[in-house]
């Protein structure tokens, strides 16, 4: 069950996110108020998934989740296209978060 509350709080930050980018700078209200309940529904899941995973291993796969998928979102609603060294970092990112989940003592 941490686990799925981990996934709904970087699925409610992607959408937070999002929004923010959708609001234009607070200027249109419906995305500025669709990205204060996902930070909140975000930060709510957060909570409850730390209550069971260590507080390093849970913001690494957060983060991790949260920028792989905030890349597509990138790609496919906004149309911005990385460039090797952004898709560089970004693998060594999840790279990372998977050596993390697969092979530390922590992430049990």
């Amino acid at each position: 069950m941490p686990y799925l509350y981990l996934s709904l709080a970087v699925i409610a930050e992607v959408i937070g996110t999002s929004a923010l980018k959708a609001s234009a700078g607070f200027t249109l209200w419906r995305p500025g108020a669709l990205m204060i309940v996902s930070y909140a529904l975000s930060m709510y899941c957060f909570a409850l998934a730390l209550k069971n995973i260590p507080l390093g291993v849970a913001y690494a796969i957060w983060a991790g989740a949260g920028i792989a998928l905030l890349l597509l979102v990138g790609i496919v609603v906004f149309k911005q296209y990385p460039d090797g060294p952004a898709l560089l970092g970004i693998a060594m990112i999840c790279a990372g978060v998977i050596i993390i989940r697969l092979f530390s003592k922590m992430s049990l």
